[in-house]
């Protein structure tokens, strides 16, 4: 998508959005006032080091999570006052997650742990379409343990876009990989953006990735210290770590 943001519509507004956890007798205070934009179609990537609030952040916009205070909304919708039967109709609908870890059922083969979004899902994909498109058509009736990490996150990326989602958020997608690994699922990634302009979001605390993205939001002690725009976005082919 085009560098000039603001030229697309918006998904996302948060507006001071603060997080308090409450430990024992202890306050921690995760997000302090934070002010985000997501703009429709863009990748962006959340960066900064381990306790730096991306995670609360991330848990927030994709309604795993309610702020202290403040607002977000997505489009005309204020996610700040839905309660749980709503949130978990809006994740349902409109949002794929992938995480560090696959989650993916043993048991379950590949085109099964796809199909069990895919029957909840109002429009979704075929799970063969979904495992094709991260490039394991020829995988899918393996079960995870006969599948490397990096097929494994595949088949959970799968999972998470056959349903359409208008929103992808990752959650240190490459934190359990090798780099050769790493770039695959970076690949399919952006793919999915690239392809199906999906908003696509990815926490990480490695530098190298923030090569790729439309726009990088730096995160430091529960603030966003600094935003940068890529002028020339790398493929990820060429991020080396």
């Amino acid at each position: 998508m085009p560098n000039d943001t603001t030229t697309h519509p918006s998904v996302f507004q948060a507006r001071g959005l603060t997080k308090i956890y409450q430990m024992g007798e202890v306050e921690v205070q995760a997000l302090h006032r934070v002010d985000l934009d997501l703009y429709e179609g863009e990748f962006v990537v959340l960066l900064g080091p381990s306790g730096s609030g991306k995670s609360t952040l991330l848990n927030i916009l994709g309604g795993l999570d309610i702020p202290s205070e403040g607002t977000v909304r997505y489009h005309d919708h204020d996610l700040s006052v839905y309660d749980d039967n709503a949130l978990t109709s809006y994740r349902r609908e409109h949002v794929g997650f992938v995480f560090q870890f696959y989650n993916l059922i043993p048991s379950l083969t590949a085109r099964e742990n796809v199909a069990l979004v895919t029957e909840i899902a109002r429009n979704p994909m075929a799970p063969e379409e979904a495992l094709k498109l991260v490039g394991l058509e020829s995988r899918m009736d393996h079960f995870p343990a006969q599948l490397s990490g990096g097929e494994q996150q595949r088949v959970a990326i799968a999972r998470a876009v056959a349903k359409r989602p208008e929103v992808l958020l990752c959650d240190e997608p490459t934190g359990a990989l090798d780099v050769k690994t790493g770039i695959l699922v970076l690949q399919v990634i952006e793919r999915i953006n690239r392809e199906l302009g999906t908003t696509t979001a990815v926490i990480t605390h490695n530098a190298a990735i923030s090569g790729m993205a439309d726009r990088v939001i730096h995160l430091s002690g529960g603030e966003i210290s600094a935003v940068d725009i890529n002028e020339h976005k790398l493929p990820p082919e060429e991020i080396s770590w």
